[in-house]
């Protein structure tokens, strides 16, 4: 996704590429995110490592580091996680609290994965509504 000038001539700041992102996502709250994984999504944990040990995992959930998620998403790369098998997978991007997901989900929709797209409120909010989490 291209991002245009924002008012008088400046670069669009973070808010604004951010709230222009989500636009663009069917985002997810924390019980269809379950209901998605449910149904054959696939979850994918990019917090950093020191989050996922103090708070613990999603059960089923891939972990993959923010800095690999599109080498180990994208079904047609050499280094793609088995789980990485169409263009056609549906995507839940999760991350601590909802931001960095977005992004990583936009960027993932950029690969040709159509139907990526992020848990609003990231994992503070899966486990807010009281959903499995691994310790």
């Amino acid at each position: 996704m291209a991002v245009s000038d924002g008012p008088v001539g400046l670069p669009a700041g973070i808010d604004e590429l951010l709230e222009r992102v989500r636009e663009g996502l069917d985002r997810l709250g924390p019980r269809e995110a379950y209901d998605a994984a449910s149904a054959g999504a696939l979850l994918v944990d990019i917090r950093y490592a020191a989050l996922r040990e103090r708070d613990g995992l999603i059960p089923g959930a891939l972990v993959v580091e923010r800095n690999e998620l599109e080498w180990r998403l994208d079904p047609q790369g050499s280094h793609r996680a088995p789980e990485a098998t169409s263009h056609d997978l549906r995507v839940v991007v999760i991350c601590n609290e909802g931001y960095a997901s977005s992004l990583a989900a936009a960027s993932l929709r950029q690969l040709g994965l159509h139907r990526a797209t992020d848990l609003d409120g990231g994992f503070q909010a899966w486990r807010a509504a009281g959903l499995p989490v691994d310790p």
